[in-house]
């Protein structure tokens, strides 16, 4: 496993959250996929392997970091301008609302994300030339 580059792919997440919170509209989902597909692309080149493990482990990370600041963000809402969060239908809190969202997230991204990677593994070890091609 290579944990600083899982880190390193991670921290993209850490961009969309910011970005986010600035609002994205329309273009969010398309940021997404394309910089799913952008570390599928550096997990496929650069992983020693367990291509599915590296890209599930770097969409939970960047899950993680988005729906951590948005937590952080929802928190000083509720406490400086608790009229703008209500508790949602069914008694739950934004709060608790926002953890069960990120857990969700988290599993789906992972799942896209590490077949994203494994696909794209396979794309480029059908590209890279033979060993026997190289030396001719």
């Amino acid at each position: 496993m290579n944990w600083k580059l899982i880190l390193a792919l991670s921290l993209f997440g850490l961009v969309i959250a910011v970005a986010s919170l600035f609002g994205l509209g329309f273009m969010g989902p398309t940021l997404w996929l394309f910089i799913v597909g952008l570390c599928a692309c550096f997990i496929a080149a650069l992983a020693p392997g367990k291509y599915f493990l590296h890209g599930f482990l770097v969409n939970i990370l960047s899950m993680f970091w988005i729906f951590a600041i948005h937590a952080c963000y929802l928190l000083e809402v509720s406490q400086n301008k608790p009229v703008m969060v209500e508790i949602l239908p069914g008694g739950r809190s934004p709060q608790v609302e926002n953890l069960l969202l990120g857990l969700a997230a988290a599993g789906v991204t992972g799942v896209i994300g590490g077949l994203f990677a494994f696909v794209a593994s396979l794309i480029l070890k059908k590209r890279a030339p033979s060993e026997s091609e190289a030396a001719r």
